[in-house]
C-alpha cells in the first residue's frame, strides 16, 4: 500500500539539507541494491557465456540476443518513469511500483536461466531474449522508482552522495557476492542447464529478500526527510514528450548521460569477458570468480574512501581520476598471456579501485542534475531516471555485443554443454584483445564526455 502525503512531512523552509540521514534509514535503503547488484551482474557475466557454450548459440546472434532486448529498455525505462512520476503526485510516494518489480522479478530472473533442453541455437537464443525483455521491464518497475527517492527528498549536496556512498557499497556486495557465487554454483566448466537454473533459483530467492529492504528504506526516507517541492496544486503537469524535453535541455544531465553510457559499456564488456578471458587466455576457467572479486572486492572499501574525499575535492574532479584509472588499468591487461596472473590481478584491483568511483559519482551526481532543472526537474525526476536507467540499460546491452563481435570476428567457435573446441589463435587473440585494448579505447572516449559537465560544486547545492 503506498504511504498516503498525509504522512509525509511537508516541505519546510527551515529544514537544513545537510542535516545528516539517520544511519537506519540508510542501511534499509541500501539494502535495496543487493538485489538490484545480482540482477546487474549475473546476465552480464554469464549469459553470453551460457548461450555460446551451453546453448550452441552462435557469437554474433548471442550478441544480437542479448542486445535487442535492451534497446527495447530505451522506451520502457523513461514510461517507467512518467508512470512512477504520476504515483508520486497521486500518492506522495513510489512504493506501489517497488513493490511490483520485487514481487515479480526473481520470477523472470529464473526463467532467464531456463531454456529447456531440446532449444538449441537460434530457439535458444530467441527464449533468452523475451525473456530478458520481461525481466528488464520488471526492473525498470524496481530501479526507476527506487533512484528517483535521492531527487524525491530534500537532502543536500554532500548528504546526497553520502546517501549513495551507502547505496553502493551495498550493491557492491550484492555484485560481489552474485558474481562470485553464480560461477560456482553454475560450474562454469562442466555445467549443465540444470546447473544454471540451480543458480538462478538461488539467487532469485535472495533478491526478493533484499528487494524488501529496499522498499522499507524508501518509507523511512520518505517520513523522516521532507519532499523537494513539486509546485503550486495547479501547475501544468507536463506531458511524457515535455518530460523528454525537460530532461535532454538539461546540459549537466546531458553530458553526465553521455559519459555514463560509455562508461556502463564499458564496465558490460568486462564482466562478458571474463569467463572468455580466463578459460582462453589465462587457461584457467576457475579463475572467473578470482577476476571477479579483485574487481568488484575493492569497491567496498574504495567507495567510502572516494565519498569521504569527495568533500574536499568535488565530485566532476575524482570522476574523472577514476576514468583515467581505468584507462591505464585496461592498458596493463594487454600483457595478458605473456604476463600472467602477476600482472592481470593488480590490474584488475586498480580496475576494481577505478570502478567504484565511476559508479559511486555519477549516481550521486544524478540528483544534482535533476536539482539543477528546478521545478520541472523536481516535478518530473522518474523521467529523468527513467533516461538515465535507460542508458545504463543500453550500455548493459552494448557490452556484451561488442564482445560478442569481436568473438566472431576473430573466428570464436559456440558449443553445446559437454562440449570442447580448441580456439584459433585468431580467436584468443580477438578474446584477450577485446578485454584490454576495447575497453582503454571506450574509457577515452567516456574522459573526453565527462569533460564537458558544467555542474561544480558550489551550483550542486
Amino acid at each position: 500500500m503506498s504511504a498516503q502525503p498525509s504522512a509525509r512531512r511537508s516541505p519546510d523552509a527551515s529544514y537544513d539539507p545537510e542535516t545528516p540521514l539517520a544511519r537506519g534509514s540508510l542501511l534499509w535503503f541500501a539494502g535495496g541494491s543487493f538485489g538490484m547488484g545480482i540482477y546487474v551482474t549475473v546476465p552480464g557475466l554469464l549469459l553470453l557465456y551460457y548461450l555460446t557454450n551451453v546453448c550452441d548459440v552462435d557469437a554474433w546472434l548471442a550478441g544480437v540476443a542479448l542486445l535487442l532486448p535492451k534497446i527495447v529498455d530505451v522506451v520502457v525505462h523513461p514510461f517507467v518513469g512518467s508512470v512512477s512520476d504520476a504515483g508520486r503526485r497521486r500518492s506522495g510516494s513510489r512504493v506501489a511500483m517497488l513493490a511490483v518489480g520485487t514481487l515479480t522479478l526473481p520470477v523472470a530472473f529464473v526463467l532467464l536461466f531456463a531454456a529447456p533442453s531440446p532449444l538449441l541455437g537460434a530457439w535458444a537464443a530467441l527464449w533468452v531474449a523475451l525473456f530478458f525483455v520481461l525481466a528488464n521491464t520488471l526492473f525498470a518497475a524496481y530501479q526507476v522508482p527506487y533512484l528517483s527517492v535521492p531527487s524525491d527528498i530534500a537532502t543536500g549536496y554532500h548528504q546526497r552522495t553520502r546517501l549513495m556512498g551507502f547505496r553502493m557499497v551495498v550493491l557492491t556486495l550484492g555484485i560481489l557476492i552474485g558474481g562470485a557465487l553464480a560461477p560456482l554454483l553454475a560450474d562454469q566448466e562442466t555445467g549443465t542447464r540444470g546447473d544454471y537454473l540451480t543458480m538462478s533459483i538461488v539467487l532469485g530467492v535472495v533478491m526478493l529478500a533484499t528487494m524488501f529492504s529496499g522498499i522499507a528504506g524508501v518509507r523511512r526516507l520518505e517520513g523522516e526527510v521532507p519532499p523537494s517541492p513539486l509546485g503550486s496544486e495547479g501547475s501544468h503537469v507536463l506531458t511524457l514528450r515535455e518530460r523528454f524535453a525537460v530532461a535532454w535541455s538539461n546540459q549537466p544531465f546531458f553530458w553526465l548521460m553521455c559519459s555514463y553510457l560509455v562508461m556502463s559499456t564499458t564496465t558490460h564488456l568486462l564482466l562478458a569477458g571474463t569467463p572468455f578471458y580466463t578459460e582462453y587466455v589465462l587457461e584457467n576457467a576457475k579463475l572467473t570468480t578470482v577476476l571477479f572479486v579483485c574487481f568488484v572486492g575493492p569497491a567496498l572499501v574504495a567507495t567510502p574512501l572516494w565519498a569521504r574525499i569527495s568533500r574536499r575535492y568535488g565530485k566532476q574532479r575524482l570522476l574523472l581520476l577514476a576514468q583515467g584509472m581505468f584507462l591505464v588499468g585496461a592498458l596493463l591487461l594487454l600483457l595478458g598471456r605473456p604476463g600472467g596472473l602477476p600482472y592481470v590481478l593488480p590490474s584488475m584491483l586498480l580496475l576494481g579501485v577505478a570502478f567504484a568511483g565511476m559508479q559511486l559519482f555519477p549516481f550521486s551526481m544524478l540528483p544534482d542534475t535533476v536539482k539543477a532543472a528546478g521545478e520541472a526537474g523536481q516535478r518530473n525526476a522518474g523521467a529523468f531516471t527513467g533516461l538515465w536507467t535507460a542508458t545504463e540499460a543500453t550500455g548493459a546491452a552494448l557490452g556484451p555485443y561488442l564482445y560478442a563481435g569481436a568473438l566472431a570476428l576473430g573466428g570464436f567457435v559456440s558449443t553445446q554443454a559437454g562440449e570442447t573446441v580448441a580456439q584459433s589463435d585468431s580467436a584468443v587473440t580477438a578474446v584477450r584483445l577485446a578485454f584490454s585494448l576495447l575497453p582503454a579505447v571506450l574509457m577515452c572516449l567516456a574522459l573526453v564526455l565527462q569533460r564537458r559537465y558544467p555542474l561544480d560544486r558550489e551550483r550542486s547545492r
